[in-house]
């Protein structure tokens, strides 16, 4: 199965955890001493097409991210750049999540013989 959907299967695995690590980031934006984390996509899917399993893949491409402008409560998150960053990896999602959706009409189609 996994060849059925090619890299595209772990694409939306990884797009998946980041949308909720980016959704944590979002969530905490008010908490106090919170480190906003991302995961860094293509780094991720790099290691999983060489093999490695997509929750180490994930692991290892999981950094926590600088901010411009420090808070004094020690929160790193910024708002607007998680936002930003949420928003174009749900656009990423949604386009992968719609390639294997033709796929598999493409594959129900066959086995039906239309």
């Amino acid at each position: 199965m996994p060849d059925l959907f090619g890299i595209n299967g772990t694409a939306l695995q990884l797009r998946s955890q980041r949308m909720g690590v980016l959704a944590s980031n979002i969530a905490n934006a008010g908490t106090p001493g919170y480190k906003a984390k991302d995961i860094d996509f293509t780094a991720a899917l790099r290691a999983a097409e060489g093999g490695t399993d997509v929750s180490s893949a994930i692991d290892k491409a999981t950094l926590y991210r600088v901010p411009v402008m420090p808070s004094l409560d020690g929160n790193t998150v910024e708002l607007q750049n998680e936002q930003l960053a949420f928003s174009e990896n749900a656009v990423g999602y949604a386009a992968t999540l719609e390639f294997i959706r033709g796929r598999v009409d493409t594959v129900t189609r066959a086995l039906k013989g239309d």
